[in-house]
């Protein structure tokens, strides 16, 4: 009797593969991500050059005896620092253009998303709380699509506007002395995953809508019908 009992509580709908494979290329996407947020190595110059600007990421600046020449006080920039620390408030306007601006927000709202579609779709993969997963797993699994599809098209703009504008002579001196490094790279990564990772998810909509669907049309065929009932009570 217990293991009849147990044969019935398991008997569930378990994660599709759909659900599966997009939440394992959403948590490797997300980990290029997170390496490419932090790391400060989106532009690094050439050893070759002996350039006073090492390298930087998003949030972070590395130089060597750096001097603005527009800084009225001759002071050297020198070392790793965030870029909005002290160090950096004289030159955080030139540190940080407009487009570079909005390449950070993309990335922050980019990484806010998919973190929060693993945090759900976790849940759907362990499906806990079981019935509140079966009756909208459909509505997850929109909701993780759309997250994950923001996310890539988020990390599209990203790299095309940094790709595209860190070479300007505006920003960094002697763009020419400088290169794409692997941070940028990472940003890359992370977005073919992302882009892949929404295809399964919107297949994986598909599937479990279509499954919801089915179970409706069950149980509508296994309620009573009274205008049957009442036929029979005329005849």
């Amino acid at each position: 009797m217990t293991t009849m009992r147990d044969d019935s509580k398991n008997n569930y709908p378990k994660a599709s593969n759909f659900l599966v494979n997009g939440a394992l290329l959403t948590y490797i996407g997300g980990m290029f991500m997170m390496i490419a947020f932090c790391s400060p190595y989106w532009v690094k110059s050439f050893d070759e050059t002996f350039s006073q600007f090492k390298h930087m990421g998003l949030w972070e600046y590395c130089f060597d005896q750096f001097r603005y020449p527009y800084y009225q006080f001759d002071h050297l920039f020198d070392g790793c620092h965030h870029v909005f620390s002290e160090e950096y408030y004289v030159i955080r306007e030139w540190l940080l253009p407009p487009w570079l601006m909005t390449v950070q927000s993309f990335m922050t709202i980019a990484f806010l998303l998919t973190f929060f579609a693993q945090v759900v779709m976790a849940f759907q993969l362990v499906r806990f709380p079981l019935n509140f997963i079966l009756q909208r797993e459909y509505i997850l699994s929109f909701m993780c699509f759309v997250c994950v599809t923001t996310t890539a098209v988020l990390l599209f703009f990203s790299i095309t506007i940094f790709g595209a504008s860190h070479v300007r002579r505006d920003w960094l001196m002697y763009p020419n002395f400088n290169y794409l490094s692997w941070s940028y790279g990472m940003a890359c990564l992370s977005f073919f995953f992302h882009g892949f990772s929404a295809f399964c998810l919107f297949k994986e909509f598909q599937f479990s809508y279509d499954r919801r669907r089915e179970s409706k049309n069950l149980i509508m065929q296994m309620q009573p019908n009274p205008q049957h009932r009442l036929g029979w009570a005329i005849q």
